[in-house]
């Protein structure tokens, strides 16, 4: 099978009767991902237009969403991001999986209410710890809570085991997160500034009403620039949704088909970048739960199957390291060293690539720390 991008597919009603779709090799999809990613070159783009592109960045913790960036656009420093998150042009807030994530503003007041399901869904998984819960009354105490000024969730759930003492505190503290749109307060998630978390709601926090839900077609569309060729199924694990075959199908005249190498079918927007499979893709250094290696339901476009589960070890995530566009080792920082663990065996041209990317992450990230760099192990025994 050849490695490079087949011809552009045609879909819809005028493609009724003519051939099947072409099939996209594995490195042929991972050189599209990684366009799309910003990751197959950096980006000349403001770190707000980027997190615009990719639908925002996973950010479970305060320091993915730099190390992020960094691998992605020319010219990023942290201070730019911090900038944006004390003038509120982002936040962070759960969404996206029920995982918290970082937006814009705009983005903020639209991807949560489209993302509900999937923390209704996690509400349900505690649903023991909150029988007898008027959950209505519960939405209305936090956010009254939370608006007269930023809380921390213990002090929510305390609050709120006032009025339920019966109930599981931890499923309280998960209905108030799931059921309101909470953001992150400032200074947490700013570089070198951050505090434990403190939330309030989104609408207070950017003094701007509530928007309904973007239509799902609105929202494939969205995903498809950030993250395609993709598959229902894709999409359907990125967010943590289910049933949007519907809104796809109702897409389809819009859009291109391909088929992977298992002959899973892959929508795509028609002028999107598809490079050949031969495009160099120089080594990036990505953070923890990255979501170009989250975001689909066959992860093999940039994670080979025999590396599957190396990137964390009982819930403990480690930050994954890419060569040719594909995983193959990890990362982490020591209070004077980056140490690289490889999982393959890499040529010395190879390496030295590694090192020369890994000495710009840290002068764009951490300037003047003074680390070397150097081979060892991450992942202990």
């Amino acid at each position: 099978m050849n490695d490079r991008t087949a011809a552009p597919a045609t879909t819809g009603p005028a493609a009724a009767g003519r051939a099947r779709p072409p099939v996209l090799t594995p490195r042929a999809l991972n050189r599209a991902t990684l366009a799309r990613q910003l990751l197959l070159t950096r980006a000349p783009m403001t770190p707000l237009d980027a997190v615009t592109h990719l639908v925002g960045l996973q950010a479970q913790e305060v320091k993915p969403p730099y190390y992020a960036l960094a691998a992605r656009l020319e010219g990023f420093a942290p201070e730019q991001l911090s900038t944006l998150l004390g003038e509120r042009a982002v936040v962070r807030m759960a969404t996206l999986r029920s995982t918290i994530h970082l937006h814009t503003g705009d983005d903020a007041l639209t991807v949560r209410p489209f993302a509900q399901g999937a923390l209704d869904r996690e509400v349900k998984m505690f649903r023991k710890g909150l029988v007898g819960v008027d959950l209505e009354r519960l939405v209305v105490l936090a956010r009254e809570l939370v608006e007269a000024e930023p809380r921390t969730m213990r002090q929510v759930r305390d609050a709120l085991g006032t009025h339920w003492p019966d109930a599981d505190p931890q499923s309280l503290s998960v209905a108030a997160r799931c059921l309101l749109p909470l953001v992150q307060v400032t200074p947490r998630g700013m570089w070198g500034q951050s505090k434990q978390v403190a939330v309030t709601t989104v609408e207070h926090w950017l003094d701007r009403p509530a928007l309904p839900a973007p239509a799902r077609q609105d929202m494939v569309l969205r995903y498809l620039a950030a993250f395609g060729p993709a598959s229902v199924k894709d999409m359907q694990h990125w967010c943590g949704l289910t049933r949007l075959r519907d809104a796809f199908e109702s897409l389809r005249p819009e859009l291109i088909t391909f088929h992977d190498q298992h002959g899973v079918e892959l929508f795509d927007l028609p002028d999107a970048p598809r490079p050949d499979a031969g495009t160099p893709a120089p080594p990036r250094f990505l953070p923890e739960f990255d979501n170009a290696l989250l975001s689909h339901a066959d992860r093999t476009r940039v994670l080979p199957a025999v590396h599957h589960g190396r990137t964390w070890q009982v819930n403990t995530p480690y930050c994954p390291l890419l060569v040719d566009g594909f995983l193959v080792g990890v990362w982490g920082l020591t209070a004077d060293a980056l140490v690289i663990e490889l999982f393959d065996q890499l040529g010395k041209e190879r390496r030295d690539e590694v090192v020369e990317e890994g000495a710009r992450m840290l002068a764009a990230v951490h300037p003047g720390a003074g680390h070397d760099i150097r081979f060892g192990t991450v992942i202990p025994d």
